[in-house]
């Protein structure tokens, strides 16, 4: 945008002038992000954290391929599933999920009788969120969208910020916050291993925006409302 004189201007018109012209960057922002969005090959990649609630899964295929992670079968079935808790696993297997659907493991004793499971080889040792993210950078996307990668728990990071809390193989609502620094870690490191692939962290107004993802250039942070309007989902 040109530079424009503040002094031709009063306080009160001066103020109007710019929010004028912040919206009309942030259209501008917005209208880049969609012809990107609509030229590219994507991929969604949901963690469960509750920043995602409000997003239409099933409205995300039309736009791309999904990966999931653990008890994200029980609402949504996504393109991928990976799970890497061993009792998420044998819970996935009681309901017959994969003979179904495609869901990816590590190796473990527990499931030498258990079968169509993908195994990841080597074990990557890493958590769920993070493993299908690095799942998802080795297909070679243009673009990936993180959802529901909130890492700081609820209540000023003291209570579990989990969209499954209180149910089977999940802590309560009312826990404290699981430690996130390995999940940070772990998505930090994907995300410098592919410089050629083009993140966006999708998270709430107000959520937490860690500075080791910062510093990537690779990776933008979007509010859920931008990224309703980018896939015109409101």
């Amino acid at each position: 945008m040109a530079k424009i004189d503040k002094s031709k201007y009063t306080k009160h018109e001066w103020q109007l002038v710019k929010e004028q012209r912040r919206q009309e960057k942030q259209s501008k922002k917005l209208h880049e992000q969609r012809t990107l969005a609509r030229d590219s090959k994507i991929a969604f990649v949901l963690g469960n954290g509750t920043s995602r609630k409000s997003v239409p899964l099933e409205a995300l295929r039309d736009y791309g391929t999904i990966y999931g992670c653990n008890a994200l079968y029980r609402t949504f079935s996504p393109d991928y599933l990976v799970a890497v808790d061993v009792k998420m696993v044998l819970e996935i297997n009681k309901a017959g999920y994969q003979h179904h659907n495609t869901v990816w493991t590590n190796p473990n004793k527990s499931y030498t009788k258990i079968h169509n499971l993908n195994y990841f080889k080597p074990s990557k040792g890493w958590s769920s969120g993070p493993t299908a993210l690095w799942l998802a950078s080795q297909h070679g996307y243009d673009q990936i969208y993180i959802l529901g990668f909130d890492f700081r728990g609820l209540n000023n990071g003291k209570t579990l910020n989990n969209i499954f809390a209180d149910t089977a193989n999940y802590k309560k609502s009312t826990d404290g916050a699981t430690f996130f620094g390995n999940w940070l870690r772990q998505t930090a490191n994907v995300i410098k291993e592919h410089p050629q692939t083009d993140y966006k962290r999708i998270i709430a107004a107000d959520n937490y925006c860690p500075e080791e993802l910062n510093k990537f250039d690779n990776l933008d942070t979007i509010v859920v409302e931008d990224f309703m309007k980018i896939f015109n989902f409101s």
